[in-house]
């Protein structure tokens, strides 16, 4: 398990770590459908997005009238995207189990780094919420300190329903 991360797999030019131009080359050996010689799972995963997008924009699909035959080729496509987004998906997880064996110091420092970033972030968020809860402080006390003016306010709980029962006009006598 301790090989480089170029010889890892068989038919794969063994590489230094750390080297970026057997990155490309890394990506051709994940274990699938034969790919040409200039071709890489990231190539073959962007061509397949582009079917997609192709095939549901396609003039040929727009005007065409048999929807059975429409879907199944829409279909295929994005088949066909998901099988090369599992491989990509696959060789990346592969890579991520070469590199916590071989220094799993990297992979605490990586956790450590994004706890401190969603820390961050989560930091902001609460200050953003105490900024929108101390607005609304504030407007309400504004709104009770204009329906509560001090002069105005007679003592008591019953001088304040005389007070507010004198504001009601009087019923009307029916004659």
């Amino acid at each position: 398990m301790a090989a480089p991360l170029g010889g890892m797999f068989s038919g794969q030019p063994p590489g230094r770590p750390g080297d970026s131009r057997g990155q490309a080359s890394l990506l051709q050996a994940v274990p699938g459908p034969p790919r040409t010689s200039n071709s890489t799972l990231v190539d073959e995963l962007e061509s397949s997005f582009e079917a997609c997008f192709a095939s549901l924009v396609s003039q040929d699909y727009v005007n065409g009238t048999d929807q059975e035959e429409i879907r199944t080729g829409v279909d295929q496509c994005i088949q066909k995207f998901l099988d090369i987004a599992r491989q990509t998906e696959c060789f990346f997880l592969q890579k991520r189990l070469q590199l916590s064996v071989q220094k799993p110091e990297q992979v605490i420092k990586e956790d450590v780094s994004e706890l401190r970033n969603e820390l961050q972030r989560k930091d902001a968020l609460v200050q953003k919420h105490l900024t929108k809860l101390r607005h609304w402080q504030q407007v309400l006390e504004d709104i009770n300190v204009q329906h509560k003016k001090p002069a105005e306010i007679p003592q008591g709980s019953l001088a304040y329903l005389e007070q507010a029962s004198a504001n009601i006009p009087a019923p009307m006598k029916q004659t």
